[in-house]
């Protein structure tokens, strides 16, 4: 019940125990459904404790307030009810009945943590920058971005770089890969990052040669291209085995391996990521 001056504007009190964007965003679809300007919003984050709770309970007294809420801890839900109550604050629990039927229809009992909706989203967003990261940071493009890399990776052509360094953006990880080619110098930047960041890829010179002419007949190249020759590839690859030898970097023969293991060839040996 409102029992507030009838002309009051409204004032919708968002309370959360994170950052308050869900009830936030609810509260809005609902406040559209009304074209009108006399509704209010104030946000009052991070509630974690009953005091914090009976604060903002206290400044909704004696206005025309209505508290929305997404609060999972059960102890300060049920304070917040009985708090209300007794000021005469309507109340609307924005995820509380949609996460006990879940409960019910799964049979389980849910974390009750705050905040893990916010947790979710960071760890998208993160993993969206490292797919930018990797895209932006493809072929050997923007060399002064290395740095910023979890993972460089390094090695001849069609040796899975690109989709190496994709697979791991997937996972989290900022990866950048650069092609080695006898006839292009190395970019002087790797020379300046740390060694445990590099990862050179080889592979057996006949399987290369076949993966190389599979590309040019996709490619509709009728005559057989330097490109897979064994006397080009055996070149590039004796190229590139000295350059990582001098980096003293990781190195990992990908011959009939699934970018899965690769992938997890390098993230267990690197402890720090």
């Amino acid at each position: 019940m409102l029992n507030r001056v009838e002309d009051e504007d409204l004032t919708v009190f968002i309370v959360s125990d994170s950052i308050g964007e869900t009830a936030e965003t609810v509260v809005n679809a609902v406040i559209s459904q009304f074209g009108t300007d006399q509704i209010e919003i104030k946000k009052f984050t991070n509630i974690t404790s009953i005091a914090k709770l009976s604060e903002v309970v206290s400044r909704a007294k004696d206005r025309k307030v209505i508290i929305a809420y997404t609060i999972v801890l059960p102890e300060l839900c049920e304070h917040l009810k009985k708090a209300a109550k007794a000021a005469e604050i309507p109340i609307v629990d924005v995820i509380g009945p949609a996460m006990l039927k879940f409960s019910e229809l799964l049979g389980q009992k849910p974390k009750l943590e705050p905040g893990l909706n916010r947790q979710l989203d960071q760890e998208y967003f993160e993993r969206i920058s490292c797919i930018d990261y990797a895209i932006r940071c493809d072929d050997g493009k923007e060399l002064k971005k290395l740095e910023e890399a979890d993972v460089v990776i390094i090695g001849v052509s069609r040796t899975s770089k690109t989709p190496l360094s994709m697979y791991l953006a997937h996972q989290g990880y900022k990866a950048a890969n650069i092609p080695l080619m006898p006839e292009v110098d190395v970019p002087q930047e790797l020379y300046e990052l740390s060694a445990k960041k590099l990862v050179g890829l080889t592979i057996d010179p006949t399987v290369l040669q076949e993966i190389r002419q599979e590309r040019l007949n996709s490619m509709q190249f009728k005559k057989q291209a330097d490109y897979a020759t064994m006397d080009r590839i055996l070149k590039e690859l004796d190229f590139a085995e000295e350059i990582m030898k001098k980096l003293g970097c990781m190195i990992i023969n990908v011959t009939n391996k699934s970018i899965e293991e690769t992938a997890h060839k390098i993230l267990s040996e690197r402890s720090d990521l």
